[in-house]
């Protein structure tokens, strides 16, 4: 591809990325923050689903962790946002690495449930030690970020702050996939016995890419937390974390971009059906079956196929 063709080709969507949100009503901005806020938890769960095979339904208990630790530091301390996304984060890994060093040895559908059990224990710790979450009351009044000055008070503001953030964790992510350690990765997922015959130490490499996505997870909860200023238990329930994973598969969980693509999908489609009425659900059940049938690669996989062929034309 020439020079100016490459351009073209990124210049375009980062046009319309930026002009976007100043042509948008409110509630469209608002959505795309969600968005952005779903892309970076839903990396974290693509991530382990198509590099490391393995189904994670417990990133809404990373997701809460980051949430709560922001509101806790930075509201009942009064310490800056970074110390409460630095706290959610360590929080976060440490329980990642103390709980995937067992539950890694699993494999297939007990790996899944063991994830699921963790996330519904991390629902009732929310909702039972009130004295830190709120319980079903939540907490609320917390803080903007607000960088010397600066108030990300507005969704406008908050839009320009979130998808640069996943970007940059986009990019990283890129980098990883195509580093040693990536390459071991896929030597991991596509035959695990080989993999270990050359000296890999598999359960670690788990161990580790959990710990990663946790610390994704804890990213987007502590950034939700200060967009939204409130946080509550009904907010990290284990829907979330299948929302999380819905995300991953629809998008497409071999390439870079495919939780961006399913987090737009599941925040933007639901919103715009709706004006449809009560048959709404029911459209967008069937869109998703739609969608797992005829786009088994996700959205990202069926893009990068017509690439290809185009190309091979």
């Amino acid at each position: 591809m020439s020079r100016s063709r490459r351009a073209l080709v990124w210049g375009i969507p980062f046009l319309v990325w930026a002009v976007l949100p100043f042509v948008a009503t409110r509630h469209v901005v608002d959505l795309l923050v969600f968005a952005g806020l779903y892309s970076i938890a839903g990396l974290g769960v693509a991530f382990l689903l198509g590099q490391c095979g393995i189904v994670s339904l417990a990133q809404s208990v990373f997701y809460g962790i980051g949430a709560y630790c922001t509101a806790w530091f930075c509201l009942h301390k009064g310490l800056p946002s970074p110390v409460g996304v630095a706290a959610g984060i360590a929080l976060s890994t440490g329980i990642a690495a103390l709980v995937g060093w067992p539950i890694l040895r699993l494999s297939g559908y007990f790996l899944a449930l063991a994830t699921l059990a963790l996330g519904i224990i991390g629902q009732v710790l929310f909702l039972e030690w009130d004295w830190i979450t709120g319980g079903t009351l939540g907490i609320g009044g917390i803080p903007r970020i607000a960088p010397f000055g600066f108030a990300f008070d507005t969704p406008l503001r908050f839009y320009f702050l979130v998808w640069p953030i996943a970007l940059l964790l986009l990019v990283l992510h890129h980098n990883l996939l195509h580093s040693r350690n990536g390459l071991a990765l896929r030597a991991m997922r596509d035959s695990p016995e080989a993999a270990a015959v050359l000296g890999m130490d598999i359960h670690k490499l788990k161990v580790q890419m959990f710990v990663l996505s946790a610390a994704l997870g804890s990213v987007a909860g502590s950034l939700f937390a200060h967009y939204v200023t409130f946080v509550s238990v009904d907010s990290f329930a284990i829907d979330r974390a299948i929302s999380f994973l819905l995300l991953a598969v629809l998008g497409g969980v071999y390439t870079v971009w495919g939780p961006v693509l399913g987090a737009l999908f599941i925040t933007v489609l639901p919103q715009w059906l709706s004006r449809l009425g009560d048959i709404h659900a029911f459209v967008f059940a069937a869109a998703l079956i739609a969608a797992v049938i005829l786009l088994p690669e996700g959205f990202s996989g069926a893009i990068r196929n017509w690439w290809r062929a185009r190309k091979a034309k």
